[in-house]
């Protein structure tokens, strides 16, 4: 006879607190890479906390906060994720806004490569805004949905590399994480066509399931954290109740055998950056002139526009 364990998990993420001396080497020791590890592998999500410096965030910060006020001022026009008061927002890619620790910071490189295998490719780099309600206007969820709305493997093949700018809660907008979906979803599970602005929601009589067995979650994430997640992972933007944007950068890396064919757009003074703080990654970049990022960095499409597939999909695996 077989015998089943059964036990209940946590609706919350794993927490890995990265020591004084992890971020000198700028590498985790065995002990918590395998805890990021297995927590990516079972959960879909892992959050590497206080491993970025404040000042560095701030800076940004400090100019994507009007950026976003500028997409938002858009309206119909604007760049929005499901309702308006989600936006999808590029950091300017150029040196006076580039820090490595936050764009390709090697913690999160190292546990990514943990569970990709080795140089995954870089080929994402862009961010989520939620905005302070507008007044006369109902604060909206975005429906549960996964970013990976296309018929995908089941093993892992991309993982998001998230950096919120503040710390986020419930009050400003956290991220709805469904923890351990990644390993149960597929096509049948969504609804839309891909590419279509609501496209990937999951189907409600599944949601209703799922709460059965694991509900979703609204993390607290301190500032200067990194949370790692699964592309397949169920999740849904939330309403920022709150005074403040709540900026949370969204960097993806993809295994290196999965051919994503996107590119990223930096300024040519940031190749040798890029090629010496990147050297684990392939960085799949276009070098451009600044004045090219400035005049085109707030003109990029929402985020179910991108296409995360990739090319020459092996069929009938």
């Amino acid at each position: 006879m077989k015998l089943q364990f059964t036990r209940n998990l946590s609706s919350a993420p794993i927490t890995v607190a990265v020591t004084s001396e992890e971020l000198a080497a700028k590498k985790l020791g065995w002990h918590n890479l395998e805890i990021a590890t297995r927590a990516l592998h079972r959960d879909g999500l892992v959050v590497l906390q206080d491993v970025i410096e404040h000042s560095k965030l701030d800076a940004l910060n400090r100019t994507m906060v009007q950026d976003a006020l500028k997409l938002q001022a858009l309206g119909d026009d604007g760049p929005f994720n499901y309702n308006k008061g989600n936006i999808q927002q590029d950091p300017p890619m150029m040196k006076s806004h580039f820090d490595p620790s936050i764009f390709l910071n090697p913690l999160a490189t190292q546990v990514t490569t943990s569970v990709l295998g080795p140089k995954p490719r870089l080929t994402f780099m862009s961010g989520n805004s939620a905005l302070p309600p507008v007044p006369g206007v109902t604060p909206q969820s975005q429906p549960v949905h996964t970013d990976a709305d296309f018929d995908h493997p089941e093993s892992p093949f991309a993982l998001v590399v998230n950096v919120p700018l503040i710390e986020m809660d419930i009050n400003n907008g956290s991220t709805e994480v469904w923890l351990g979906t990644h390993n149960i979803t597929s096509l049948a599970a969504q609804e839309g066509k891909q590419g279509d602005r609501a496209s990937g929601r999951i189907a409600k009589h599944l949601l209703e399931q799922r709460k059965q067995e694991r509900g979703p979650c609204q993390p607290q994430v301190k500032k200067g954290s990194i949370v790692i997640r699964d592309l397949r992972l169920w999740h849904a933007g939330k309403p920022n109740f709150s005074n403040d944007v709540r900026v949370m950068l969204a960097m993806i890396h993809f295994a290196p055998w999965f051919r994503n064919a996107m590119t990223i757009e930096f300024s040519k003074d940031l190749e040798n950056v890029l090629d010496r703080e990147g050297s684990d990654l392939q960085i799949q970049k276009r070098l451009v002139s600044e004045q090219t990022i400035m005049d085109g960095y707030l003109n990029r499409g929402y985020g179910n526009s991108y296409n995360f597939d990739q090319e020459s999909r092996l069929e009938h695996f």
